[in-house]
């Protein structure tokens, strides 16, 4: 069956308007695995004509005959599928040479596999482009999950591509409000409990709707040796990386809680002059990602998990390979409130923030011991939103005593430039919201966060 493609609007638009451009197109669009970019492909094409590639990773001498086998189909040449084509450069050239009247597309998905396996393939699409293809009514289209090497060879300033794509696309993961939509059976906390676990990966999504609520889904695909999610970031290193070893023993101490370079060497055993390198590898493809304190000391940035799903699986299922293998651990065995609390953060400061906080910029704010978990400033009206979240419920009493901490500490920070402040606080539930309401303070729960994906 196939499902409701969901979100994506602006990336369609970005493509439809490349489409209606004049002259040649040529459109380079990558993203991680199970991400949605041949979904997305699909429905770009739906009802235009074209040659649609689905690479494999093969010699390239047989990826080279099973284009030409779809470009003969598509032109209806029987000679073309006849002859002995050896190189890139001969396909190309043909494709060069054809006249188009009207807009047509070539869509390679999964071009990585032709780069990975004869990197020839740039020059010759390099040379045929500047010899006509700009000048043509082609759209081509290159899909690729392997982002080390779109960015390296396809995007970067050596590549033979450099300055002749007309459109890149990093495709992200679907927020929450849109995400949800594939859990139908779920409730609203479990939801979002999912997102928090896998994130926004349409793939991954359809795997946990499978399943009837949030619990049962972790017990089948994380804690059981057969489950879809058991190995799967694993592999996803794997297509990325050789010292496998190494990554793994850096994002297991990210994910348990060391975040600035000296404790993730000394977790890993490692000289933290060697370790910079792996860190810029991973933010490079989005793994993890730096953050620095909003309002505060530059030079003191911290190191997380970028990825759920990653951070999800060094803290639960690395952990406890050998009882998953023996089929001795249940979730119920697992405490996950620290972890849902640390992404709830990430999600309020980066999602729902986003909505109750249009036109701020988000971040959050530490030094020395003391940590503000949202901190938004608007330089139009000198504004600034000073937040706390918390994952579980809190009585009106620890509501209180929540905020007023959280009063205490913004004293330290320095928002001289923003006279304008307010204090929020975002839990699981709240109980005298209102009442806090009443007295000035930004108060929001679960059920406001559904009523705000409600609305879109």
């Amino acid at each position: 069956m196939i499902r409701e493609f969901v979100d994506r609007e602006t990336e369609r638009a970005l493509l439809d308007e490349e489409w209606q451009k004049d002259g040649g197109r040529l459109i380079i669009l990558y993203g991680r695995r199970r991400i949605g970019k041949t979904r997305l492909v699909t429905e770009f094409i739906r009802g235009k004509e074209g040659i649609l590639h689905f690479a494999e990773d093969t010699a390239p001498q047989i990826q080279i005959r099973r284009l030409q086998e779809a470009v003969a189909r598509f032109f209806a040449d029987p000679l073309l599928a006849t002859l002995e084509i050896t190189s890139w450069d001969q396909l190309f050239t043909y494709l060069a040479r054809i006249p188009l009247s009207e807009r047509r597309y070539l869509v390679i998905d999964e071009f990585t596999y032709l780069i990975k396996n004869d990197p020839a393939i740039l020059s010759a699409l390099q040379k045929a482009w500047d010899t006509a293809l700009a000048g043509s009514n082609w759209c081509i289209l290159l899909s690729g999950s392997m982002l080390g090497l779109m960015t390296d060879s396809a995007l970067s300033y050596t590549s033979p591509l450099y300055g002749r794509r007309t459109r890149d696309m990093l495709l992200g993961p679907l927020r929450f409000c849109d995400a949800r939509t594939f859990l139908p059976s779920f409730s609203f906390r479990d939801a979002l409990k999912a997102h928090l676990t896998i994130g926004g990966i349409p793939e991954y999504l359809l795997k946990a709707g499978d399943h009837p609520d949030y619990a049962t889904f972790v017990e089948k695909e994380f804690f059981n040796k057969y489950g879809y999610f058991y190995r799967e970031p694993y592999f996803l290193l794997s297509q990325e990386f050789r010292e496998l070893k190494t990554y793994q023993a850096i994002l297991n101490a990210i994910a348990v809680g060391n975040t600035i370079p000296g404790s993730i060497a000394q977790f890993c055993g490692m000289d933290a002059r060697h370790l910079y390198p792996y860190l810029e590898a991973m933010i490079r493809l989005g793994f993890i990602e730096k953050e620095l304190p909003l309002l505060g000391n530059r030079r003191q940035g911290l190191y997380r998990i970028k990825d759920p799903i990653f951070d999800f699986w060094y803290n639960f299922v690395f952990s406890h390979r050998q009882a998953i293998e023996t089929e001795s651990l249940s979730s119920d065995a697992v405490d996950m409130n620290p972890y849902f609390g640390k992404q709830f953060e990430v999600f309020v400061r980066y999602e729902f923030s986003r909505k109750i906080f249009p036109g701020y910029t988000l971040g959050r704010w530490w030094y020395r011991g003391e940590e503000i978990d949202l901190v938004a400033v608007r330089e139009s009206d000198a504004s600034i939103v000073f937040g706390e979240c918390k994952w579980g419920s809190l009585t009106e009493r620890e509501a209180r005593g929540v905020l007023t901490r959280l009063v205490r500490k913004a004293e330290h920070v320095r928002h001289d430039r923003y006279p304008n402040e307010r204090f929020c606080l975002v839990a699981g539930g709240v109980e005298g919201k209102d009442r806090l309401r009443e007295e000035g303070f930004l108060v929001y729960d679960l059920e406001d966060i559904e009523a705000a994906c409600s609305t879109g």
